[in-house]
């Protein structure tokens, strides 16, 4: 069973699930939208005979995008059905009067596409609900160490902010979040781990975090990476906002590896920005950001602040060239009429100097015919 968010197309899921190998040939046999998880569940054959200890919990589509999480049914043992997706846990926490309704004893009702769908959608609903008593939680994304870094994986750094984030903010105990973050480990930083939990079977998440830091991490003391810091400066091109994200990024690091106090981090922040910067004068002078170094702003209302004001030197540089093109315009409708009014006079001038040419000599109106004054030579 796989559970897609959007609607794609048979060809499609097939061969997406087709790339896994162990599955062999894959085609699919019924799908049904369960509205209140807003997912599609896709029943689909297999030509080989699955196992479930190697089937993966998650297939990337071949087109990109999200992951589709699968369900693996185990006919030998109904207790190792995995479920993987957002807000369920494993199958394995289950009541067996959960898996008979998604595998029932009558072959009528087994052979019902549309009633084998109903009950997969029957049992997730139920699974969904008790999981939020518990509190549900985002799995982590995968991460094994290994470089580089392969497709579907997190780089470390991206993949140790959502693991922090998830320790910190998550209402449970030590052993589950310890737990859930051994089932995002592969290869590599699976064993760090498992040395770690060997040494000390008690061993808190945040020492494992650390372990994975020391191991995978860069080994830059607080004092190097605030060094670092202090050498950013603001690339040609890049806007005042993206240097303070990148800014912010470095902040953060120096902070953890205790090379600058917490409370000294707003300061710091202001202070490289003013002094990395390469552009963006007139920004400057209308934040007034030098003056409020005593006060500095958080990282929030300064990024709020800098989006605002460039957004509205964006929206006037597209007024701007109207204006440019609308003066050039009327600048060279004057010179196309001045242009027009010479060239009047050069034939006018043309015609009158032929006329006094071809009048004969003994005509004495000849000399005394004046030339108009604007022709006379200075």
């Amino acid at each position: 069973m796989v559970l897609i968010r959007e609607d794609v197309d048979i060809s499609a899921i097939e061969e997406t699930m087709q790339t896994v190998k162990c599955l062999g040939r894959v085609r699919v046999r019924g799908r049904i939208f369960n509205t209140q998880l807003n997912q599609y569940l896709v029943l689909c054959e297999c030509k080989e005979v699955v196992k479930g200890e190697i089937v993966p919990f998650e297939v990337f589509p071949i087109d990109g995008g999200s992951p589709w999480s699968v369900i693996i049914a185990d006919a030998a043992s109904q207790a190792s059905t995995q479920v993987d997706m957002s807000g369920t846990q494993p199958a394995s926490d289950r009541h067996a009067e959960d898996l008979r309704t998604l595998f029932p004893e009558d072959k009528a009702a087994a052979k019902s596409t549309e009633a084998i769908l109903r009950a997969v959608s029957d049992l997730l609903d139920k699974t969904s609900k008790s999981s939020s008593e518990h509190g549900s939680y985002r799995r982590l994304q995968t991460f094994s160490g290994l470089l580089p870094t392969p497709a579907g994986e997190e780089q470390f750094d991206h993949w140790l902010g959502q693991a922090r984030l998830m320790v910190e903010e998550c209402d449970c105990s030590h052993k589950k979040k310890r737990r859930r973050l051994m089932e995002s480990l592969r290869g590599p930083a699976l064993d760090i781990v498992k040395a770690v939990r060997a040494s000390d079977p008690d061993v808190s998440p945040e020492d494992c975090l650390e372990a994975l830091e020391h191991a995978f991490g860069t080994a830059e003391s607080g004092e190097e990476l605030y060094f670092a810091f202090r050498l950013l400066q603001q690339q040609p091109g890049e806007k005042l906002s993206d240097f303070l994200r990148r800014l912010e990024q470095s902040l953060n690091r120096v902070v953890q590896r205790d090379g600058l106090p917490f409370g000294c981090a707003d300061r710091a922040r202001l202070d490289q920005l003013l002094r990395g910067l390469i552009t963006s004068d007139l920004m400057l002078v209308n934040l007034r950001l030098r003056e409020r170094r005593a006060n500095p702003p958080t990282f929030l209302q300064l990024l709020k602040e800098i989006r605002t004001e460039e957004e509205y030197e964006a929206s006037r540089k597209k007024i701007t060239p109207v204006v440019q093109s609308g003066n050039v315009r009327q600048n060279a409708e004057v010179k196309q009429t001045e242009i027009q009014n010479l060239k009047s006079e050069i034939k006018e001038l043309k015609a009158l100097v032929a006329a006094v040419v071809s009048k004969p000599a003994h005509n004495p109106s000849v000399g005394s015919e004046k030339i108009p004054l604007k022709y006379s030579m200075q």
